[in-house]
């Protein structure tokens, strides 16, 4: 089986380095690097509005920088990512990208016998990682906060909603900070603040994220934030629908409705691949250890557009930017977490 396995990605690399394109934008041909700097996404595809795509955007920003030779390829399903991460070390990538946690272990088996190789995981963190392999995760808690700020503070009724897609403990860092930073508007504001919270159990159901939304906002939510990835798009049309406001989540998702997304919670997965990927051409040690980034490295944050809400609510969402970089306040990401800063808090 090892060798069938092996020898399809032999094959597919044959397929790959005649034609780059299939795979990704080609690669610079003036590049000074005799290797490649790769991805494979994860089945949402690298056009999914989301971490994926982004990701993708961080190593073509690396390449407009540096001339690195980068590429990436499209997984379909689960059973691809060792084939893919095959196909393209056989092509000459030397640190490979596996975006989102399902991938995690297909970077494990494919390190373990390739050792020379270095390989990077966005959002999973290691217990123990393993010496050629990155954990790559970001403070998503951060940004959330922020949005949950302004989300309580332009809400009229004092209700607000928030969509998980499947929960993890990735996506309970977005419900908990998003929470914390609703508490603290309504503390500072001096407003009775409610969040509703509900799992969709899919990142692809639309129709489901839309039918939440919209009983969310029939009961008296005026905002909902997701994290929900295509589920969340669901709830944005739900909110173009009925006149409410909707948060988007990892990219400015104003365009998909301008009158009605108020913000969203940025999650540049770019920044974090274009910075990890420069260390590693700089021969720096990125194997062996877990990374995080945040507010503070340019990771999250928030768009400086905001035509939906005022420019003192704007202004005072990034003031609060600027103490969590600080760390004067540190935004829950887990349930604990999030009991410990309201009990603070009160």
């Amino acid at each position: 089986m090892a060798r069938v396995k092996k020898l399809t990605a032999i094959l597919m690399a044959a397929v790959l380095c005649v034609s780059l394109a299939a795979c990704g934008t080609p690669d610079r041909t003036e590049s000074n690097y005799d290797y490649m700097i790769a991805m494979i996404t994860d089945t949402g595809g690298v056009n999914d509005q989301s971490f994926n795509q982004s990701a993708w955007e961080g190593l073509k920003q690396l390449r407009e920088d540096t001339g690195m030779k980068v590429n990436y390829i499209e997984s379909k399903q689960m059973s691809d990512f060792v084939t893919n991460l095959d196909v393209l070390s056989d092509a000459g990538a030397k640190l490979l990208w596996a975006i989102g946690f399902t991938t995690v272990d297909a970077v494990t088996e494919s390190a373990a016998v390739n050792p020379e190789l270095n390989y990077a995981v966005v959002d999973n963190a290691f217990a123990n990682p393993p010496a050629n392999v990155t954990g790559v995760t970001f403070r998503a808690q951060e940004s959330s906060f922020m949005v949950g700020y302004i989300a309580a503070s332009v809400s009229k009724t004092g209700k607000i909603g928030f969509i998980g897609g499947i929960e993890n403990e990735v996506i309970r860092q977005f419900q908990y900070g998003y929470m914390a930073g609703a508490a603290y508007a309504g503390k500072k504001l001096g407003k009775e603040v409610s969040v509703s919270v509900q799992y969709a159990e899919s990142f692809s159901d639309a129709a489901k994220g839309k039918a939440i939304a919209n009983k969310m906002y029939s009961d008296g939510c005026d905002v909902i934030y997701h994290a929900a990835g295509n589920t969340g798009q669901g709830m944005i049309e739900a909110a173009k629908e009925s006149g409410k406001w909707a948060i988007g989540v990892d990219r400015d998702q104003s365009y998909l409705a301008p009158d009605n997304v108020l913000t969203s919670a940025l999650k540049l997965v770019s920044a974090g691949v274009e910075k990890l990927s420069k260390d590693y051409m700089d021969g720096k040690q990125i194997g062996g250890q877990n990374v995080s980034y945040g507010l503070a490295d340019g990771a999250v944050g928030i768009p400086a557009e905001h035509p939906n809400y005022s420019d003192e609510i704007y202004n005072q969402a990034t003031e609060i930017g600027k103490q969590i970089s600080a760390g004067a306040i540190v935004p829950p990401s887990t349930e604990d977490e999030y009991n410990t800063y309201i009990a603070g808090l009160n």
